[in-house]
């Protein structure tokens, strides 16, 4: 028996972000992706991370952004685990000792298999829907059948989650982390305390194997 862990992603103030971590999440994610609606700049990104407690894992999310630009963000803040939403390779997630997760876009071409072969360095997959256009945060669920059993790899299932459908992806795929952003939202970037705290909940008592 395990707990599942929760990451509330595209958090962009820090009144979000102490809500998440005061209800019980494990992570919250910092978007660095200047084309999504959740994207933080680093100033803000430095003042939440700075006052968190160090129990909270702070993610921050690519999608294939150069080296300099990665860097420069590591340098003014202290992230504890990358994400990768692009189309990196094993090689350019793996430059920036630090540890990383890699998302997986599900389709019916995905082999998940392949995929923690390919990304063998990885901690963990993070599995969210295809939608054609959008790299993530699509607020829609993939068909989660396609997910192979004992997978060599932690699970992170996002996609779509939210308060009444979380309890049964959790016992569908007993993943290692459920992942929520638009299932916790008011509106784009900004989340609702509520939805924060009901989704963290909902969570923390189901009973995983």
């Amino acid at each position: 028996m395990y707990q599942t862990r929760v990451k509330i992603c595209g958090i962009t103030n820090i009144e979000d972000a102490k809500v998440a971590e005061d209800a019980g999440a494990y992570a919250i994610g910092l978007v660095f992706y200047k084309n999504s609606p959740r994207y933080i700049d680093i100033s803000k990104a430095k003042e939440i991370v700075e006052n968190v407690t160090p129990l909270l894992n702070c993610v921050g999310l690519f999608v294939d952004a150069d080296k300099a630009y990665i860097n420069n963000i590591l340098e003014q803040v202290d992230l504890d685990i990358l994400q990768f939403h692009g189309q990196e390779s094993e090689q350019a997630c793996a430059l920036y000792n630090k540890p990383y997760i890699k998302a997986i876009r599900m389709n019916e071409e995905i082999n998940l298999l392949e995929e923690v072969k390919e990304y063998f360095s990885a901690k963990a997959l993070l599995l969210d829907t295809y939608v054609e256009g959008i790299l993530g945060g699509t607020g829609k669920v993939f068909d989660w059948n396609m997910i192979p059993r004992n997978l060599e790899k932690p699970i992170i299932l996002a996609g779509g989650l939210n308060v009444d459908n979380v309890k049964d992806a959790i016992n569908k795929v007993n993943p290692y982390a459920v992942d929520v952003s638009g299932g916790v939202e008011i509106e784009q970037g900004k989340k609702d305390p509520d939805k924060i705290k009901e989704f963290i909940n909902e969570t923390l008592n189901v009973e995983t194997r």
